[in-house]
């Protein structure tokens, strides 16, 4: 799981680097920085665990630490979406950019297609506001993440984004 938050950050690092928006920019960095943070220390309660065994103070603490993460995955990725809707710069001709340039651009034409589709409804009321009741709700990366299948069965259990696997290899 902390290998994976790993991916997640080096994903929010390369985003906020193409971000056109310096403020979803700064925003992206921060929450990037928080997560490596937390990804780091929950490597480090994961290794001490192991080594000290069960206990039910550091299966809390551990539980703790993954619950920490999954809130900083999931305000990396909120801070995503909003560079996506601002604009990216071009990418590089480096292959994760263009990956992950790629999947952002996915997951935007799934919302500017969700938001067409509910511009046709006539789910509105009669100030024009679109009801609550029966509304699908947008897209979002999340949701994108979690419908990618893994890209293949040989990927080992733990990778390390430094050793050659792209942003992408695997899903949350």
């Amino acid at each position: 799981i902390a290998s994976d938050g790993q991916v997640v950050v080096k994903f929010g690092n390369i985003l906020a680097k193409r971000c056109l928006d310096r403020r979803c920019s700064m925003e992206l960095l921060r929450a990037t920085e928080h997560t490596q943070s937390v990804s780091s220390q929950l490597s480090i309660v994961a290794r001490v665990k192991a080594v000290t065994g069960e206990s039910k103070a550091s299966s809390e603490l551990l539980l703790s630490n993954v619950q920490n993460l999954i809130r900083a995955v999931q305000h990396v990725l909120r801070a995503a979406e909003a560079a996506c809707v601002k604009g990216l710069g071009q990418a590089s001709a480096d292959p994760e950019e263009e990956e992950v340039a790629s999947f952002c651009q996915q997951w935007r034409k799934n919302l500017t297609q969700h938001r067409a589709k509910e511009a046709l409804n006539s789910d509105r009321d009669e100030l024009g506001l679109r009801k609550t009741r029966g509304a699908k709700a947008e897209p979002t990366l999340m949701s994108l993440v979690q419908e990618q299948p893994p890209r293949s069965r040989n990927i080992p259990k733990h990778p390390s984004p430094r050793k050659g696997h792209t942003v992408m290899d695997r899903h949350l």
